[in-house]
């Protein structure tokens, strides 16, 4: 019972930092409907730039963070424009070659990180690391705690941006319906980047927290993204709401079938699950996708 109550622990810790990886990517998908491909790159240089921090400067990753968020939000403010007009193009499919421009970013970023950095692993250290408290039966290592509450602090200010401030009401007028939004006065193009900008930067942000528990190399991305996507699809596309579900369904999945089975067969497991849950409800886990 102890070892249950453990892997449930850390599997909601882990899970709040999932929904804090795919709330921007669902979001991104809400305003350009565009699925993007580069979600694991983002997290990766997020994991990188805390390290680099780390090792150069001394700054602890949970004061990086911070810094991390304000340069990847310029960085995808700026990418923000390009997606945009990729997406709008007079092109037969621009929404596959929205997602191909996007795969062609994670590579890009792929490549750049093994061509910098090779294939070793790394680690971001933490005045955290190593410190935990007991719970009842259960231990409860800072270092994860942090990060949750970390990753929690992000949800709620996105929370709040966007059910508290004008810029909010106008992102979500552009994803009920982007030509009413123009016709209403938004600034359709304008509000796209900067949602894409919000979005790489809380991505990236939760790669700082994932690298601290974890570590960081140029081959995470995949895994990441193949993370992001069962998130979202099973919280159903476009649906942020049911990324709080279903965020603490796959750190539940993994962090159970890596006690009781072996992290080896982590993904197997959460794609399988992905599977029986879309045979059940095709719009995702509370039925609100697209």
């Amino acid at each position: 019972m102890d070892v249950l109550l453990q892997a449930l622990l850390n599997g909601i810790l882990i899970g709040g930092i999932l929904i804090c990886l795919t709330v921007g990517f669902q979001l991104t998908f809400g305003v350009l409907h565009v699925i993007d491909f580069a979600v694991g790159g983002w997290v990766m240089l997020g994991g990188y730039a805390a390290y680099w921090a780390s090792r150069l400067l001394g700054i602890d990753p949970f004061i990086s963070v911070f810094f991390v968020f304000a340069l990847f939000t310029l960085i995808g403010c700026a990418l923000g424009p390009l997606i945009y007009h990729v997406r709008t193009s007079r092109y037969a499919r621009p929404d596959l070659m929205a997602l191909a421009f996007t795969f062609g970013i994670f590579i890009m970023m792929r490549g750049g990180a093994l061509w910098l950095w090779s294939f070793d692993s790394r680690s971001v250290g933490s005045v955290l690391s190593g410190a935990s408290f007991s719970l009842g039966p259960v231990t409860v290592p800072l270092l994860r705690l942090s990060a949750f509450g970390m990753a929690l602090l992000l949800g709620l200010g996105l929370f709040v941006l966007l059910y508290r401030t004008r810029f909010g009401l106008a992102v979500r007028a552009v994803a009920q319906n982007r030509d009413h939004a123009g016709l209403m006065g938004v600034d359709v193009k304008r509000v796209s980047a900067y949602v894409y900008g919000i979005y790489t930067g809380i991505t990236a942000s939760a790669g700082v927290l994932l690298a601290t528990i974890y570590s960081v190399n140029p081959e995470v991305g995949v895994r990441y993204t193949l993370f992001a996507f069962f998130v979202a699809v099973l919280a159903g596309l476009g649906s942020v709401g049911g990324v709080l579900v279903a965020g603490l369904v796959l750190g539940l999945v993994e962090s159970l079938v890596g006690t009781y089975v072996g992290t080896r067969y982590s993904l197997l497991v959460v794609f399988a699950t992905l599977y029986l849950v879309l045979l059940i409800s095709p719009k995702g886990i509370l039925q609100r996708g697209i």
